[in-house]
């Protein structure tokens, strides 16, 4: 066992690269489900599988570590709602509103659906995709954000909406 390694296991080197790594694997994260409290859940995951399994991973392999941990776990919460949602298709569904049960759960495949291809997205569209939508930036801000340009924000906010238009039908965007 190298120094590394008993390193990580030490509070105050693993603070050190929590507070290193929080920001960027959280945006990381968030941009992976677009889910703000999934992806805390998923950071939150990852920092303590590191903790428990500190004298296994080199300090030098542990950011890698960190990513593949979220990346990992956005995937398991993929295929656990692809089967939820398989499940909800073959099973009464109780009505607790005033809307029809057919309604609710139309509403909620959409929901589901439109995450999943928000996922199969590439990471450059989705990215773009999620800081437009859902944080309200404008294309101009985007690329300065990311350090590309505009036209590059637009072409890939274009092929997003294209390929989930391509597989949601009519709903604009």
């Amino acid at each position: 066992m190298s120094n590394d390694n008993s390193n990580l296991c030490e509070e105050e080197i693993f603070n050190a690269f929590y507070l290193k790594h929080i920001q960027a694997v959280s945006n990381f994260a968030y941009y992976k489900c677009g889910d703000k409290d999934a992806s805390l859940d998923f950071v939150q995951d990852a920092f303590s599988k590191i903790w428990q399994n500190c004298f296994k991973i080199e300090f030098s392999k542990a950011k890698t570590y960190l990513f593949t941990t979220v990346n990992n776990l956005f995937l398991n919460s993929v295929r656990h709602t692809k089967v939820v949602l398989a499940y909800a298709k073959h099973s009464p569904y109780l009505d607790r509103t005033n809307e029809s049960p057919e309604y609710i759960l139309e509403e909620e495949e959409f929901k589901k659906k439109l995450q999943l291809l928000i996922a199969e997205l590439s990471d450059e569209q989705r990215e773009v995709f999620l800081l437009n939508r859902m944080e309200d930036k404008k294309y101009r801000e985007i690329a300065e954000l990311l350090d590309i340009s505009q036209k590059t924000v637009e072409k890939r906010m274009s092929g997003a909406l294209k390929f989930l238009r391509n597989n949601l039908g009519d709903i604009n965007f």
